[in-house]
C-alpha cells in the first residue's frame, strides 16, 4: 500500500509571503516535523476558509497534502489566537520577536518538540501577563538553552572560576560571563550588572512563576534587552529585524516600555 500523502500536524505561523493573486506560502513550526513551508491556495480570497486560521502567531491543527515542492494547506482548525496579540502593538512586536527568533535559529524539517511548547508558553505569556517583556525575555533564555547556544553563567567561561554576583560582564563571543580579570582582556564583553545576573540566573533555572512576579525598572529592562538581543544577534550573525521595531518603539513610547 501506497503511503498516504495527507497528514495532519499542530503548528505556528511564523511567517506569510504571498504567492501568485491568492495564494500565500506559510512558515510553520510542528512538533514532530520542526520548520517547514507550506501553501495555503486560495487563502487571500474573501470567501476563503482558511484565512483566520492562519493569522501570524496562530496556534492551529492543520491537515496538510504532500506536494512535489511544498505541501498544501488543505484544512486548518484554530486552536488558539492569542487574541492579546492582536490590538496591542508592544505585545504584537514582542510575538513577532519570538516567532522570529525560533525561525532562523532552526533547520527545516528538525523535530523540536522542547521549543514548539516553549514558543506556545511564550505567545500565551506575552499575550496576556501584566509583562510582556519579561515573558519574552524568559523565553529567550530558554530557548538558547533548548538549541544547545545555553550561555554559561555560573562559571567564567574563559578561567572557570565560580562566578559571584558581582563584577562580571557578558561576552556573546565567548558564550556567557566573565569573571572581572577575564572580561578586561575581552574585547566583546559588556558590563553586567549584579540585578541582571541574579534575573538571567533565574531565567535559565526554568521558574517562569517567580520570575513573572519580577518588577523590572527601565535601566535594568534595557539591560537585559541588550544582553540577549546582543546574543541573538551575535547566534544569527545578522541584526533581528523584529529588535529594531522594539527599539524604535521604546524610542517612541518611553512610557509604554516601563512596563512592557
Amino acid at each position: 500500500m501506497a503511503p498516504s500523502r495527507v497528514y495532519s500536524a499542530e503548528a505556528v505561523v511564523l511567517r506569510r509571503n504571498d504567492l501568485g493573486e491568492a495564494d500565500r506560502i506559510v512558515t510553520i513550526f510542528t512538533p514532530r516535523l520542526g520548520k517547514l513551508r507550506a501553501v495555503a491556495k486560495g487563502i487571500r480570497r474573501p470567501t476563503s476558509r482558511l484565512g483566520g486560521h492562519l493569522e501570524l502567531f496562530t496556534h492551529s491543527r492543520l491537515l496538510l497534502a504532500k506536494g512535489r515542492e511544498l505541501d498544501i494547506i488543505t484544512q486548518a482548525e484554530t486552536v488558539s489566537s492569542f487574541i492579546g496579540l492582536r490590538s496591542d502593538l508592544w505585545r504584537a512586536t514582542f510575538a513577532y520577536y519570538a516567532a522570529e527568533l525560533v525561525d532562523r535559529l532552526t533547520v527545516d524539517r528538525n523535530p523540536e518538540p522542547v521549543v514548539f511548547d516553549l514558543l506556545i508558553r511564550a505567545l500565551d505569556g506575552v499575550a496576556v501577563d501584566r509583562d510582556p517583556e519579561l515573558a519574552l525575555r524568559f523565553f529567550e533564555v530558554q530557548l538558547f538553552g533548548a538549541l544547545g547556544f545555553r550561555p554559561e553563567l555560573y562559571r567564567c567561561v574563559r578561567c572557570e572560576e565560580v562566578l559571584g554576583p558581582s563584577a562580571n560582564s557578558f561576552s556573546p563571543s565567548a558564550g556567557g560571563v566573565l569573571c572581572l580579570s577575564c572580561g578586561q582582556s575581552e574585547p566583546s564583553a559588556r558590563a553586567l550588572t549584579t540585578n541582571a545576573f541574579k534575573v538571567l540566573r533565574l531565567f535559565q533555572s526554568g521558574d517562569y512563576p517567580t520570575a513573572s512576579r519580577l518588577n523590572i525598572d527601565n535601566p535594568l529592562r534595557r539591560e537585559l534587552a541588550n544582553v540577549l538581543e546582543g546574543y541573538a544577534e551575535y547566534l544569527l550573525e545578522r541584526q533581528v529585524r523584529s529588535a529594531e521595531l522594539l527599539t524604535a518603539l521604546r524610542a517612541s513610547t518611553p512610557e509604554k516600555a516601563s512596563t512592557g
